[in-house]
């Protein structure tokens, strides 16, 4: 009796229609990682068809920043659901100055909020959300930090090049007394 209801209780839960797949993970039993042992072969030319090869696909440099007719470098939209805030598209970007301009932009006491995204990674555009307590609109705020980046970079750029000229001079003086 226990031969027989074990009988059952096996053909019941393992009943099958003839002919059905056993489970729809039944091909993954035999190699559950199905490229792991595969000799992979290059694929063929002839049989690529219409699909673009990697160079074919690849953007022209100057359309990174380059702004096309009627392109417009900036533009600002602003949020109507939030008080004082904007939002700025900037075309032919990417996250250099996304993220110089939010870090300027935070240092500002009058700001609030800056935040930027970039929509998608082979488009060089950024998105600058910019709200401000509205002692400032947030264009003026933007505007400013701006500025001070300018100077900032300015700043950086002759101290570099007055160590720049430091270091050629010492390197110079140091090959006169060895004599090479």
């Amino acid at each position: 009796m226990a031969d027989s209801s074990r009988e059952n209780s096996a053909s019941v839960s393992s009943y099958q229609r003839p002919g059905a797949v056993v489970s729809h993970w039944a091909h993954m039993r035999k190699n559950p990682y199905p490229t792991i042992g595969r000799v992979m072969r290059p694929p063929n030319p002839e049989n690529r068809g219409n699909r673009p090869t990697a160079e074919e696909n690849v953007p022209n440099r100057f359309e990174l920043f380059l702004l096309g007719d009627g392109e417009k470098k900036v533009t600002e939209e602003t949020d109507t659901r939030i008080p004082s805030t904007s939002v700025f598209t900037f075309n032919k970007e990417d996250h250099t100055l996304g993220n110089m301009l939010r870090a300027r932009l935070l240092q500002s006491p009058h700001v609030l909020f800056s935040g930027y995204k970039v929509p998608h990674p082979l488009f060089s555009k950024f998105i600058l959300r910019v709200q401000t307590d509205g002692t400032l609109t947030p264009r003026q705020a933007l505007l400013q930090a701006c500025k001070d980046l300018v100077t900032d970079l300015g700043l950086l750029s002759r101290e570099f090049t007055k160590e720049w000229e430091l270091r050629k001079m010492v390197g110079e003086g140091a090959e006169g007394i060895n004599g090479t």
